[in-house]
């Protein structure tokens, strides 16, 4: 006996079988996670290292480069960036894909500590951060106010909003963007610090001593112990104002005697805006394992209770959700894949002209699909594009198992006169080898693409199995349900409409048409071989010829501008370019919101975001905008801006388009071959936006020290160095709290009194004698 006649025989156990691939599939779908595309782990470790007032090429030789040679002998490391600027080393390591971000991490750790005591001693510990994942947050809250200043809104996001964000299940991280935090300002007055006497230096000094943290400790008696605490360190303006400097001919100088001092921010040079109001946003991070859309909603759920909630004149928005276009587009593929089901019973209807033959590949097609569900959840695979797109082309494929047992069924009833049980046994052996056959030819065709590496791989892994996997559920209910509801759904008489019969005329002229067509051309078969090989080239010659991509661009509803300025442009100017881009941007119909940071990740860089309207209310694509933004601000004066879209595909960041040029020769050189290639690239036409991130054309000035001078003075070039640092470098001397969080507290000269380099020979700095000489005497400036 054929196995198939087992469930024939005993349509109890074939009914059973399809319960059970039902129940375990319906299991499976509340348990997948829904994502936008397969899980793909793209990390990045970040070391960041602070030295504040140092130059861009300090800070290559002295931190960058041995940071760079050490972090390269980490494992897992795909390849490194680097960035030295003002003050700042930043590296970037680039993990293989997959790689254990944790084991990176401390290996990268490990050996930052391993050459921390080449670094400069005035320089910052160097800061590690990991992040696994996408490189865009998943979504963006803006929070501004025409009252409140950016720095106490910053404050109370810090202490209430982020806390209740990081507390929703799913949420990573929800990181400030744009933040100011609060930092106690001591603006020094080189005028007024000349009158008494007192150097930067000693206001470093000062601030360093009287603004100490102290542990006293606790007193021990027979019975009672007493904690004890001291009032050594400051706690407001008023106090640091009080701060005594110096003491001069009896009397004392203080702080507020030489300088401003104001509760104001740790930097100004970076500026938020959302719809052309200087804001705060809060990025929402998504953990590795999290559903991105559950959170998405979790975090809609709770944003109206922090609005609730927010001081008056503070208003929030969530300015961004990534998830809007992960919802359409599964919205999208649902809806394509009930269509595709329709459509498909529509026209088995068609052509078999019996309700009792549809019923067949109609449960047949829903019951392999929901079996389909219960393979990805074992296999790990989530709910998202590729796998629905599978599950899309695998109605062609499922359906067709059910309909070939329904149509040799039929045909033994109708050419040899069987009963519907007869009919059935005698199709299902017949058919069991071919079904089998069919089965893993297309999983053979399917699975090699599963086997990939690098992102394709990683990608298409899911779709291929998803769909070897619905091709298998489909081949199990067709030896096994679709036989047995054919020996009991067929009857000896099968109904034979009218329409029917006209179909069947109809197929029957064809293939009488169809074997007078096959028969001439089998009479010159030479003809045939020769056809068959002109398309065989013709083939190879399109497909060699056409253009490739990974994946088209999709029409996510934004567009991205990326504003570079001059090298030595402000911070102000910078606004200034961001403004502009936000009045060309609403002029268009499409607009809806936008939202920008100017002076990330440097001062003369910035980024924003035109949100369009949903896709249903506006007639071009955001491809067509893109092109549109472009040429609006290409007339920006001073401003550079390059107008994109965020990639189709996890993994990618930064422009379309990225040449690594590499050299052991200066920086110098190097920028005459980038310089030239970018000319070329330019001339070409094939580019709306062309930038190199070597910046060797910045103005800077040289404070040119006379060695001797100093050494006959008593001095030596790191009085001078530390003189001068402290005046303009902008580091922190140490923090002070207020209500229970500490800040940093940093002393700076006026911008007013360092608008050009020439006012530095201005400040003074102090001898050993005790008397206090202008840096003129020892330094000039040169360019």
């Amino acid at each position: 006996m054929n196995f198939t006649d087992l469930f024939i025989k005993k349509p109890v156990l074939a009914v059973v079988v399809s319960l059970l691939i039902l129940v375990l599939g319906l299991r499976a779908v509340s348990s997948l996670t829904v994502r936008q595309y397969p899980k793909t782990q793209n990390a990045t470790v970040t070391i960041s290292t602070a030295y504040y007032g140092a130059d861009a090429q300090t800070i290559a030789g002295f931190i960058t480069q041995p940071l760079e040679q050490a972090i390269s002998q980490a494992q897992g490391i795909d390849y490194l960036s680097s960035s030295s600027v003002q003050g700042v080393s930043t590296i970037t390591a680039t993990l293989r894909l997959n790689y254990d971000a944790n084991r990176a991490l401390t290996e990268i750790t490990t050996q930052v500590n391993s050459v921390k005591n080449q670094l400069p001693p005035q320089a910052q510990q160097p800061v590690l951060n990991v992040q696994t994942g996408e490189t865009v947050d998943a979504m963006y809250m803006g929070f501004y106010s025409d009252v409140l200043p950016t720095n106490n809104i910053t404050d109370y996001l810090a202490r209430v909003v982020k806390p209740k964000l990081d507390s929703i299940d799913g949420v990573q991280t929800a990181e400030l963007l744009g933040a100011r935090q609060f930092a106690l300002r001591a603006w020094l007055d080189p005028a007024k610090m000349a009158a008494h006497g007192i150097t930067a230096s000693d206001v470093n000094a000062a601030l360093a001593s009287n603004n100490y943290l102290a542990a006293v400790g606790s007193s021990k008696g027979q019975a009672v112990t007493v904690d004890l605490t001291t009032d050594s360190n400051l706690h407001s303006v008023e106090e640091f104002k009080q701060l005594a400097i110096k003491q001069v001919n009896g009397a004392i100088v203080r702080l507020q005697d030489v300088a401003t001092v104001s509760l104001g921010s740790e930097s100004y040079d970076f500026n938020v805006a959302f719809s052309g109001k200087r804001s705060v946003f809060i990025g929402i991070k998504v953990a590795p394992d999290a559903n991105v859309l559950d959170v998405a909603k979790r975090v809609r759920e709770a944003f109206p209770d922090i609005q609730s909630q927010l001081p008056s004149g503070l208003t929030g928005k969530i300015v961004y959700d990534g998830t809007e276009f992960v919802n359409s587009s599964i919205t999208e593929v649902v809806k394509t894949l009930v269509e595709a089901l329709l459509i498909v019973t529509l026209v088995i209807f068609l052509f078999l002209g019996s309700l009792r033959a549809v019923i067949i590949p109609v449960i047949a097609m829903p019951l392999s699909l929901i079996g389909t569900f219960f393979v990805m959840l074992a296999l790990g695979y989530s709910i998202n594009l590729l796998t629905l797109l599978a599950l899309v082309l695998a109605i062609g494929l499922v359906v067709d198992d059910a309909i070939i047992v329904v149509e040799n069924v039929d045909r033994h009833m109708k050419d040899e006169g069987k009963t519907p049980l007869q009919a059935a046994l005698l199709a299902a052996r017949e058919l069991g080898g071919p079904i089998l056959a069919m089965t893993v030819v297309l999983i053979a065709v399917y699975v090699p693409i599963g086997f990939q590496k690098g992102l394709t791989g990683a990608l298409f892994s899911e779709f291929a199995f998803t769909l070897a996997g619905a091709v298998t559920v489909s081949a199990v209910i067709a030896l096994t349900l679709s036989p047995m509801m054919a020996s009991k759904f067929f009857r000896n008489e099968q109904e034979s409409g009218r329409f029917v019969q006209f179909i069947d005329r109809q197929f029957d002229r064809l293939h009488r048409g169809y074997r007078r067509m096959l028969h001439n051309t089998l009479s010159t078969s030479s003809v045939v071989i020769v056809m068959a090989g002109l398309l065989l080239l013709a083939t190879f010659a399109l497909g060699m010829t056409s253009k490739s991509e990974l994946a088209p661009e999709e029409d996510q509803g934004i567009v991205v501008g990326q504003l570079v300025g001059a090298p030595n442009v402000t911070a102000q100017q910078m606004n200034v370019y961001a403004t502009q881009m936000f009045d060309l941007a609403k002029t268009l119909p499409e607009y809806q919101q936008m939202f920008q940071l100017t002076g990330v990740p440097t001062v003369n860089q910035g980024i924003g975001g035109v949100l369009l309207k949903p896709w249903d209310q506006r007639h071009r694509s955001a491809h067509e905008l893109q092109q549109v933004l472009q040429q609006k601000w290409n007339g920006i004066a001073g401003g550079k801006v390059a107008a994109f879209q965020f990639p189709p595909l996890p993994g990618a960041s930064g422009l379309p388009i990225q040449v690594v040029i590499t050299t052991t020769e200066p920086f110098q050189n190097l920028n005459e071959v980038a310089t030239e290639v970018l000319q070329k690239a330019q001339a070409s036409g094939k580019f709306y936006f062309i930038d190199s991130d070597l910046k060797v054309d910045k103005p800077q000035s040289t404070v040119s020290l006379d060695r001797d001078m100093i050494t006959t003075l008593g001095l030596t070039q790191q009085d001078v160095g530390a003189a001068l640092g402290s005046a303009l470098g902008g580091g922190y001397v140490n923090y002070f709290s207020i209500s229970g969080r500490s800040y940093k507290v940093i002393p700076q000269v006026l911008q007013v009194d360092r608008l050009n380099p020439k006012q530095v020979l201005d400040y003074y700095i102090r001898v050993p004698d005790g008397a206090v000489i202008p840096a003129a005497t020892v330094a000039k400036i040169t360019h």
